[in-house]
């Protein structure tokens, strides 16, 4: 996760793994604990448990994706893409 971080990766491994399929894993894990822990009268903990933990990893996978598209050597309009699709896909699931 430091690599992706610091965008060391690969840009498609950045975006494909960590951005889309480990944000999906991610958003959809902490979204069915949310709504358990609502179900359950536990409100409170269900946002803090779920947000807290689905914010950070979207905010890092985002930053990943942005940093790997600028050391991306291929054409600038695909770095230029997943940026804006990576700061687009994890905002939105963030937000839900």
């Amino acid at each position: 996760m430091l690599r992706l971080w610091r965008g060391e990766l690969p840009l498609a491994r950045a975006f494909w793994r960590w951005a889309v399929a480990g944000g999906v894993v991610v958003n959809l894990a902490t979204t069915v604990l949310l709504l358990v822990l609502v179900m359950q009268g536990q409100t409170a903990a269900g946002l803090v448990i779920g947000h807290g933990i689905a914010l950070p990893y979207n905010l890092v996978a985002a930053v990943g994706v942005w940093r790997s598209a600028a050391r991306y050597a291929g054409p600038p309009q695909l770095a230029q893409a997943a940026r804006i699709a990576a700061v687009l896909g994890l905002s939105l699931l963030s937000l839900v």
